[in-house]
């Protein structure tokens, strides 16, 4: 009976992998395989380790192979004491047990199984077994202990033997931190062995930082992670490290004129024979030299000096400085200055102050006193609103306020500020003064008379002489033996770049009558003034206890006012105050440029005091009566000889009781100019006349006699008043008395002698 069967061709592959995979099945279930097969493992010396291994259906022989050497098919293996097979054989386990495992037992294993009963022989995989070996200790080849120089480079040694792998080795630093940088490692095989020496190489440039310090070389591996160390100190020689700092003051706040100490500390090694040395600004300080610098008073040019200390030893020296800060009050280093400058220019006032701390700089607008910059230059456009003066106020705090003053001033056309009438007298030498104000000052000033300009070269009696002025220039004609032709008016013409001012001078004679009242006054003023300040000196001293201490009376001096302000006549009792000026055509000038002028004046006005009292007698603003011209005619440059009248003259002795005046020495006795109405001028000269259009000051009280005195409210003499000086020292010509004659005077009445 046959089956013819159809099938289509997928149906018929299905089939025959159906028979394939039952055949493979049959097969191998009848074969012996391994169901476990060893691998491979790590062990540390002295450890227990097993090898897997289990066979199904086996039919052959097992044993295991050690570097494909055969150990034995029996369970104990008796040749290899610490090798054993446990398991059991119904298990099919044949596992390899290796104790106390020893470097000799790093080696290749394998699981073998032979052929029996038709089956086949099998093997296993190659099972690696790696053995650990711990390092030796480390140890520093360089010893306990390292002697070196800072510096100078070294290099430390740390090696372990006979780890496996090789040995990990680490740096530790004093303060234990790892040290990373300069680190060599090298690995060098044990000869007939698998184990290896590792070296670690350190190199290290030794500072003073490391000095005392230990040095820590760690080693370990993966047998062993309980690290081994070994270490090593450093002696470090190093220079001296130098601190220096302030000690005195305390605060280290040096002010202006302290004492200032300075310490020197220098940590060395070694510290043997240690040398210090102090510098100044790189100079060295004489003397003996020690731990402190003592400066007895600091300047402030010491300010920002660099003070050094210098310390040497064996090993070399170092050295460390300290700044002085100082401070000290404002000072100027550069003080502003007048400038001049054409209308719309712009120009700049500097004001350069050195303190320390900065000084706070603020430009003051002299007229109005507001504050209308607050830096150390002020820019302007100049024009007639902004020239002027300005004050520059620098303010540093606990110090006193700097001040300084500087001009602007608008370029212009000269203005000639002399009197127009001037004095001199027949046969004396006459000078002449044309004072200018100009900025810029003049190109020229030219004298000229009747039409014709004056020339020294071409004019053997006259001479011309030129004095510069901050603010324009003083020209002065002088005629030598001058007669009655040289008297009249004389032009004095000033040229600039901006213009040209001319001022008709008229030279007038003068009374001679005046010149011996002012030499009589003179010299009895001086004399009467030196026995009164005796007087007082005795009185006080007299008066005074041995020990007792008193001022003396004191001539103080203050800068000019302006002329017309020192009258002060109302009261007997009134303090003295004496004027002293020198006449000159300097104080004959315009009424219109009073203000510019006379704030010039450098010359002071001496004050008598008395306890701090201010005496005053009179003001010298008073008209001198004529006296008779002196006879000798000689020329004495404007000052009267000296007469010493006290040897012809007993001052009177003051009365005992306050508060009283005695007639004797009453300002008007005997005197008839004072006992005159108040206001009644004085007889004009003969021969001069008031100028039209121009209108004499009044006259003014005279002075009182040669020797009237009165008694102060301290009790003290008053002298009478000495004659009147200008501010220049070289006046030449007699003033007319009672006021001027020609043109409007810008000062009051002034004295103006003769040469």
């Amino acid at each position: 009976m046959s089956f013819n069967l159809k099938m289509n061709q997928p149906a018929r592959l299905s089939l025959l992998l159906l028979v394939a995979a039952a055949l493979v099945s049959t097969a191998l279930a009848l074969e012996q395989r391994f169901a476990i097969q060893p691998m491979s493992q790590t062990a540390i010396v002295g450890t227990r380790v097993t090898l897997p291994c289990r066979v199904e259906n086996k039919r052959g022989t097992l044993q295991w192979t050690k570097d494909s050497f055969a150990l034995g098919a029996n369970r104990n293996l008796s040749s290899y004491p610490r090798y054993s097979m446990i398991g059991s054989d119904e298990e099919g386990d044949y596992s390899l047990d290796i104790n106390n495992v020893s470097l000799e037992d790093d080696a290749e294993f394998e699981c073998q199984v032979g052929a029996g009963a038709g089956m086949l022989p099998i093997r296993s995989r190659k099972a690696k077994l790696t053995v650990l070996v711990p390092p030796d200790p480390p140890e520093i080849l360089q010893g306990r202990v390292l002697t070196t120089t800072e510096d100078r480079e070294i290099e430390l040694e740390c090696v372990s033997r006979g780890g496996k792998p090789a040995a990990e080795i680490t740096w530790l630093d004093g303060q234990g931190n790892v040290i990373t940088s300069g680190i060599e490692t090298v690995v060098e095989p044990l000869p007939g062995d698998k184990r290896v020496t590792a070296k670690s190489i350190l190199k290290l440039i030794p500072k003073k930082e490391h000095h005392g310090q230990n040095l820590t070389c760690q080693a370990q591996n993966t047998a062993d992670r309980n690290h081994r160390s070994a270490r090593l100190r450093l002696d470090v020689k190093f220079a001296p490290k130098v601190s220096v700092k302030v000690t005195h003051p305390v605060d280290r706040k040096i002010a202006e004129g302290d004492e200032v100490k300075l310490s020197c500390t220098a940590e060395a090694n070694p510290t043997d024979g240690l040398n210090y040395r102090w510098y100044i600004n790189d100079e060295p300080v004489s003397g003996e030299h020690t731990t402190e610098l003592l400066i007895t008073n600091a300047t402030r040019a010491m300010h920002d000096t660099i003070v050094k200390c210098e310390v040497k030893n064996v090993v070399g020296k170092s050295e460390e400085s300290e700044t002085l800060d100082i401070t000290y009050g404002p000072r100027f280093k550069d003080r502003p200055k007048n400038v001049q400058a054409e209308s719309g220019a712009q120009v700049t006032l500097s004001c350069d102050v050195d303190s320390n701390p900065p000084a706070i700089i603020s430009w003051l607008h002299g007229e109005t006193s507001k504050v209308i910059a607050n830096s150390n230059n002020l820019s302007l456009t100049v024009s007639t609103r902004t020239a002027g003066r300005y004050i520059c106020v620098a303010n540093t705090d606990g110090f006193t306020v700097l001040t300084a003053e500087a001009q602007v001033y608008l370029k212009g056309p000269p203005d000639i500020i002399s009197r127009l009438t001037q004095y001199g007298s027949v046969g004396e030498n006459v000078r002449l003064e044309c004072v200018v104000f100009s900025v810029p000052r003049p190109d020229r000033v030219a004298w000229s008379r009747n039409n014709r300009e004056l020339h020294a070269a071409l004019d053997p009696e006259v001479s011309i002489s030129e004095e510069m002025l901050p603010e324009g220039i003083k020209s002065t004609l002088v005629i030598r033996g001058a007669q009655s032709a040289h008297f009249g008016a004389y032009n004095c013409t000033a040229t600039n770049g901006y213009g040209t001012d001319v001022a008709e001078i008229n030279l007038r004679v003068q009374d001679g009558l005046k010149n011996l009242e002012i030499i009589f006054y003179g010299a009895l003023a001086a004399v009467v003034l030196v026995l009164l300040v005796a007087c007082i000196c005795f009185c006080r001293c007299k008066r005074s206890p041995k020990n007792l201490h008193h001022p003396t009376p004191t001539v103080l001096v203050d800068m000019p006012e302006k002329s017309g302000k020192l009258s002060d006549r109302s009261s007997n009792d009134s303090d003295l105050k004496v004027d002293i000026r020198t006449s000159s055509s300097l104080s004959n000038v315009h009424e219109d440029t009073s203000d510019r002028w006379e704030d010039r004046s450098d010359v002071p006005t001496p004050r008598l005091t008395n306890g701090g009292d201010t005496i005053y007698r009179y003001s010298a603003d008073y008209t001198e009566p004529t006296l008779p011209l002196k006879s000798d005619g000689a020329n004495n440059n404007g000052y009267v000889p000296f007469v010493d009248y006290s040897r012809e003259y007993n001052p009177p002795v003051a009365p005992p009781r306050n508060n009283y005046i005695d007639p004797q020495y009453s300002a008007t006795y005997g005197n008839r100019f004072a006992r005159a109405a108040p206001h009644t001028a004085l007889p004009t000269p003969a021969g001069m006349t008031s100028p039209p259009g121009r209108v004499s000051s009044p006259p003014l009280q005279p002075p009182p006699p040669a020797y009237s005195a009165t008694v102060g409210r301290n009790g003290s003499i008053a002298a009478p008043l000495t004659q009147s000086r200008m501010s220049s020292s070289n006046s030449l010509h007699i003033m007319q008395p009672g006021g001027p004659v020609g043109g409007a005077a810008k000062r009051g009445n002034t004295l103006a002698t003769h040469v």
